[in-house]
């Protein structure tokens, strides 16, 4: 279950102004996730979380931003290990994931930059992908199939 931990980390630290590893333990317990301080510690480190500066002159844990190659073998990673199946409709692809993964299937799109991907939403076991032209649609489904094998 470390892909929707992880998940749901990125959305903790996205809503809240977190700045220890204890206080993300607390509220990953709170949210249901029975984690250690280890495991916290390397969720940080995987996820290349940083501290940063806030508004109030605090640090809090962030998303550094920055991709590199061996996490983009990471969002592969990802992308094989959350993805249940793939369909489409039109320029929409209909992306079905395990529970509370989509947003880290999204994300792993996002980052290997598919062509004519505008973009994704997700929610949390299935991610939508806006194409831009139907007629693209065929062979970016083609790739997402040839991932998953």
């Amino acid at each position: 279950m470390r892909y929707p931990r992880q998940n749901k980390i990125l959305a903790l630290i996205e809503e809240f102004e977190i700045d220890t590893q204890e206080k993300l333990a607390a509220m990953l317990k709170d949210s249901g996730f029975d984690v250690t301080q280890a495991t916290v510690s390397r969720d940080i480190r995987e996820l290349q979380l940083v501290k940063t500066l806030t508004a109030s002159g605090k640090y809090k844990y962030t998303a550094s931003g920055s991709i590199s190659h061996p996490v983009t073998d990471r969002f592969v990673k990802i992308f094989k290990e959350t993805i249940q199946s793939v369909a489409s409709s039109g320029n929409i692809v209909v992306v079905k994931t395990l529970p509370g993964c989509a947003n880290a299937a999204a994300e792993s799109v996002d980052s290997l930059d598919f062509p004519h991907v505008l973009g994704t939403i997700a929610g949390d076991n299935t991610l939508m992908l806006v194409v831009n032209d139907p007629a693209n649609v065929p062979a970016l489904v083609k790739q997402f199939d040839d991932l998953l094998r």
